[in-house]
């Protein structure tokens, strides 16, 4: 009660807060999220999680920028898979059956299950390669004559 009476007559004691030990960070904005390669993979996955999902961590490949979501560490022998090449990595990142894989400087691997693209579009990250593809549909002669049926 005394505290509520102080701040009602204009005489609480303001103390400003000190800025040694504070934890807020202030909100991450998009271009501050990029990926910097040169670190151990933990440190990635991390950076990677950590921007998961606003602003998203991201890198340049292909020329535009696509950010990466749904990682985790990968401990396991180097899978099979389709080589990215990603601009500022050390080595290019395998598109596996089960999403993007990318290296460390140590060498240890993270998996990224998610690819967002510049346009919004985002795709599971093993279907990187077939994202553009487009299939046709291709009728039977029976389905032909049932199409012009029901037309």
């Amino acid at each position: 009660v005394e505290a509520v009476h102080l701040i009602a007559d204009g005489k609480a004691p303001r103390i400003p807060q000190p800025k040694e030990g504070a934890t807020y960070e202030g909100i991450q904005k998009k271009e501050n999220a990029e990926i910097s390669w040169d670190q151990p993979a933990a440190a990635l996955h991390n950076w990677i999680r950590g921007h998961d999902k606003v602003p998203g961590a991201w890198a340049t490949i292909d020329g535009q920028v696509v950010t990466f979501y749904g990682s985790s560490l990968l401990d396991a022998s180097v899978p099979a898979g389709q080589e990215l090449a990603i601009k500022g990595a050390s080595r290019p990142g395998l598109i596996t059956k089960n999403g993007l894989v990318v290296f460390g400087n140590d060498g240890k691997m993270v998996l990224v299950r998610n690819l967002q693209f510049e346009d919004g579009k985002m795709i599971p990250a093993s279907k990187y390669f077939s994202a553009d593809e487009t299939t046709t549909l291709e009728l039977t002669e029976e389905e032909k004559k049932m199409a012009e049926d029901i037309r």
